[in-house]
């Protein structure tokens, strides 16, 4: 058992180079806390529901040892009648903290996370928010104030991304910042936005690339050769012209196998409406030869039954090895190029953009109010031509030279 402390004693302690916690025999759970630094102080140890936890109560020798007895006794007294006087402590703290610290960025970015981010946003754009947000914008302003933030802060911090180099980052970062702190404005938070005037950094090409069938069926055979789960991946966004993080993030209880039918739910869709694609035979083979991973996990494509997938940009770093001559093109490309494929079909424009679920073009404004036909038969013809025609592309040989876009590098 330890024995009391006295002045005496405490003075002959030294620090090490750790640190050292030595127990009060006289009041139980009080300890004098020396620092390798040098710095002394005294802190009360307890537990509440089976918890543990700890008190801090001063430094010494400002606090005395007879002090810090009596400040332990009345920690503990209250311990006894079932309070936590750490949890007090704390909150009398935050209480008396200055209102004018409400505005630290992380304290605005973590409530916008919370409070707009999760709760507005799809699930994969806003973990893609969430993380621009941490990385980007808390871990360069920690500590500083929302609403001293200047626009040379912000346009130094966007350069340094540029400089990486990662200038579409640079835009994307600017645009979350730029609506948290218009959030921060109507909530009162801050007065005005320092993202007034400022623009995006690096300008950004028109999203039009199509593959042609010679870059599709090497993008193809590329996938195939990348194997589950993501060369699965890129072959049904082929086939059924969907959204990469719609695919991605499918649910086997979306699938109906007798209907031969995916059914998204408007929460998993951009504009927020419930789209059901029809599948194809080559989309359902597919799709039945996929594992079960997880057991009882929702997801079809995932590594631990928790969580969907992710690391996309290391698979398509494996496409471009293997198609080094192939211009550049994106995953949401092959998107664009399903919907021109089946142009090229005699797919009809409001067939395609049903497929695609777009409110815009063909059901824009009043038609898109009083136009409530499904197109749930075209859809389905259209979708098991374009898999027929990808089929064929693959098994065949397209016109033009394959080979130049297969070769190895070099």
């Amino acid at each position: 058992m330890a024995k009391p402390l006295t002045v005496r004693t405490l003075e002959t302690i030294r620090p090490g180079e750790a640190r050292k916690e030595v127990p009060d025999g006289l009041v139980r759970g009080l300890y004098y806390i020396l620092q390798p630094s040098g710095k002394a102080g005294w802190a009360v140890r307890y537990r509440v529901s089976g918890v543990s936890r700890k008190m801090t109560l001063g430094t010494y020798p400002a606090l005395s040892l007879k002090a810090a007895r009596d400040l332990a006794a009345k920690a503990l007294v209250k311990v006894a009648g079932g309070e936590d006087p750490a949890a007090a402590k704390q909150f009398a703290k935050a209480a008396k903290q200055s209102p004018l610290d409400h505005d630290l960025v992380e304290k605005v970015a973590e409530q916008f996370i919370a409070r707009h981010i999760k709760a507005s946003m799809r699930p994969s754009w806003a973990r893609e928010a969430e993380r621009m947000m941490r990385k980007e914008v808390i871990a360069s302003w920690r500590g500083r104030k929302l609403s001293e933030i200047r626009k040379a802060d912000i346009h130094e911090l966007l350069d340094s991304i540029v400089d990486r180099p990662a200038p579409i980052v640079a835009n994307r970062v600017l645009a979350i910042f730029r609506r948290m702190c218009g959030w921060a404005v109507e909530r009162g938070i801050i007065e005005a936005s320092p993202c007034l005037g400022i623009r995006s950094p690096s300008p950004e090409r028109s999203r039009d690339r199509v593959l042609d069938d010679v870059e599709l069926r090497a993008v193809w055979l590329a996938a195939e050769g990348l194997g589950w789960p993501f060369g699965r991946i890129i072959q049904l966004l082929i086939l059924t012209g969907q959204r990469l993080g719609e695919v991605s993030e499918m649910r086997w209880s979306e699938l109906d196998f007798t209907t031969r039918t995916w059914t998204l739910p408007k929460e998993r869709c951009k504009n927020g409406q419930a789209h059901q694609v029809p599948l194809s035979p080559q989309a359902l083979a597919i799709l039945e030869g996929l594992p079960r991973i997880g057991g009882a996990s929702d997801f079809v494509f995932t590594t631990n039954g928790r969580t969907p997938v992710s690391g996309f940009s290391k698979a398509r770093a494996h496409l471009g090895a293997a198609l080094p001559a192939a211009p550049h093109w994106t995953f949401h490309d092959l998107r664009r190029t399903a919907a021109t494929g089946m142009a090229r079909l005699g797919v009809s424009i409001p067939v395609i953009e049903k497929i695609l679920n777009h409110r815009s073009g063909s059901f824009a404004g009043i038609v898109g109010i009083y136009q409530r036909h499904g197109f749930a038969d075209e859809k389905r013809v259209a979708l098991e031509t374009w898999g027929r025609f990808v089929e064929t592309l693959v098994n065949g040989e397209p016109a033009g030279n394959v080979a130049a876009l297969t070769t190895a590098r070099g």
